[in-house]
């Protein structure tokens, strides 16, 4: 009768533990309430080893992203409020609804809520297939 329980609590802990790593090692879900990220695409490039993904990242007032990079170009374009772009080695830039940023690969940098409502990006994409979208970075990488 043993055999039976220990095997329910070990499926139960490796779920727990898997459950965790998801939220561990995905930035975005580090802030669940401020941050949401909702996967709208993801398909081959016909260029060698690359892909594009395209999210919506929706943004509760004065939420601010992991400072972070990716493996790719990103074009972000705000499709409702105000988002405040932090950008290694360019000033900052306040965009509003309409208004798009470029980041290039590897470039670190942080999106905050500047307005007074909820925001929301389009995010794309163009990056390297298989590695992890988000590369966190400590937070005084940025001024």
């Amino acid at each position: 009768m043993k055999r039976p329980k220990s095997i329910i609590v070990a499926i139960t802990a490796a779920a727990i533990l898997f459950i965790g790593g998801i939220y561990w090692t995905n930035p975005a879900s580090a802030h669940p309430e401020t941050i949401k990220r909702v996967d709208l695409l993801r398909h081959d490039l016909g260029i060698n080893g690359r892909e594009v993904l395209q999210d919506l990242v929706e943004f509760a007032p004065g939420a601010v992203s992991p400072t972070h990079a990716h493996p790719g170009e990103e074009i972000a374009y705000v499709l409702k409020g105000t988002l405040k772009y932090e950008i290694k080695g360019r000033p900052p830039v306040t965009l509003k609804a309409g208004e798009n940023v470029f980041i290039p690969a590897g470039v670190i940098h942080r999106a905050t809520n500047v307005g007074d409502g909820a925001a929301s990006e389009l995010a794309t994409y163009v990056v390297e297939k298989g590695k992890e979208l988000l590369e966190p970075y400590p937070a005084n990488e940025l001024p």
